[in-house]
């Protein structure tokens, strides 16, 4: 155990030496993943409550999605959009059945996405609305998180994000998060889109009161606005859907996907739109090197069809509500609120129980990996091929902590 210790924190060295220090990982190095299940370098085996930012929902090496990999491997792995290839158009087409859109733009990571669904509705305000050029207006909701390149942290409320990083791109307007009338009240003629997560995931896992989604739909439309929705982290099941605005019968205008479109394989995202917006885009508007490459394309299909043929937004659904009716029954003394919806949910830390980190720390010690976010909120979100019996196995070490 001495010798393989060693080992461990010669990782954890290496990565303190040689590695920017953007971020601070709990002190676990993992070697190799199954499922629901991680193993470190030492032997430990912990159940993986994070699923990597829920890029996997499909679980740790899906055998299916790994196998479509390996075979495309042997085969072709890029071309550039300078070429065409025999994978790309069928991923678009599932892509396209599954979310109800005309047209696919794919790209690589969620923020990436972010920018082009940004490009394309600032485009479609000047072609379509006629607003005077440089005019577009785009909203935004405060405690947002759409990822962090320069223009995207120019429109975060969170302080950090920003520090050090202006000057930052012009033509956002920010309103609280969950009041409509504050969108009603914030729109201009020169306004083109309103960009919403269902669930503000980074944010604490906030949920909007019942039917704001769909009020936000009704007012998009009056004003004749792109109702934009970020469907990264809660889209491909994590919420019980497919979509997370599924759950109030909401048509966005443009859709964005990312994380779980991989199973956790490779960054792979996508904006999905009607024709009408989607054709503000000429060639040589906008693209990527790497963005619908022939793997991509593979991963992704086979990504898509695990969710489909094994139920798992169902199952998000079912494992959610119990595992919330689990967290609540166990009464603890440091818990402030229980927020969720499917297998997305956040434990609120009262504030004289410490930082949601101290709690994290003892979760890993008990065989559990879970990550804080804003300090004071433990979010739990399990790969959505969790079994009941996974979820009582869990509940068992996080009454141990919580109690």
């Amino acid at each position: 155990m001495g010798e393989r210790f060693k080992t461990s924190q010669k990782h954890i060295d290496l990565e303190n030496q040689y590695g920017a220090r953007n971020y601070r990982p709990l002190d676990v190095v993992i070697e190799s993943g199954e499922g629901v299940w991680v193993t470190d370098i030492d032997g430990n085996t912990y159940m993986d409550m994070l699923s990597a930012y829920s890029a996997l929902n499909q679980g740790h090496r899906h055998p299916k999605i790994v196998a479509a990999a390996q075979e495309q491997l042997d085969r072709l792995t890029l071309t550039s959009r300078a070429f065409r290839n025999d994978q790309f158009g069928s991923f678009l087409e599932k892509l396209s059945q599954i979310s109800g859109k005309e047209k696919v733009l794919p790209m690589n990571t969620g923020a990436e996405a972010v920018e082009t669904a940004i490009k394309a509705a600032r485009k479609w305000g000047y072609k379509n609305k006629e607003i005077e050029k440089d005019r577009a207006r785009i909203i935004t909701c405060a405690g947002n998180f759409h990822g962090r390149t320069t223009t995207i942290i120019g429109f975060s409320t969170e302080d950090q994000y920003k520090d050090g990083f202006g000057p930052f791109t012009p033509g956002f307007d920010t309103v609280p998060y969950g009041n409509v009338q504050a969108l009603r009240d914030v729109i201009t003629p020169d306004t083109v889109a309103f960009i919403v997560e269902p669930v503000q995931g980074e944010g604490g896992v906030i949920i909007p009161p019942e039917g704001y989604l769909k009020e936000c739909e009704a007012i998009c439309k009056e004003n004749n606005v792109l109702l934009i929705v970020d469907e990264i982290q809660t889209g491909l099941g994590r919420t019980g859907k497919m979509f997370a605005f599924e759950h109030e019968g909401v048509n966005p205008d443009i859709i964005i996907v990312g994380k779980a479109l991989s199973g956790g394989i490779m960054p792979i995202s996508a904006v999905l739109a009607d024709d009408e917006i989607m054709q503000v885009f000429t060639p040589g508007d906008h693209g990527s090197t790497f963005g619908g490459n022939p793997l991509a394309s593979a991963v992704a299909k086979a990504s898509l069809d695990v969710l489909i043929e094994e139920k798992l937004p169902e199952n998000a659904q079912i494992m959610g509500e119990y595992f919330m009716e689990r967290l609540w029954e166990m009464n603890s003394p440091h818990v402030k609120e229980i927020r969720g919806k499917g297998l997305l949910i956040g434990v609120e830390i009262k504030d004289e129980s410490g930082k949601a980190r101290d709690f994290c720390e003892k979760l890993k010690e008990v065989g559990i990996l879970a990550k804080e976010t804003h300090d004071m909120v433990v979010r739990f979100a399990p790969p959505l091929i969790i079994t009941k019996k996974q979820v009582d196995w869990a509940m068992e070490r996080i009454e141990q902590v919580f109690k």
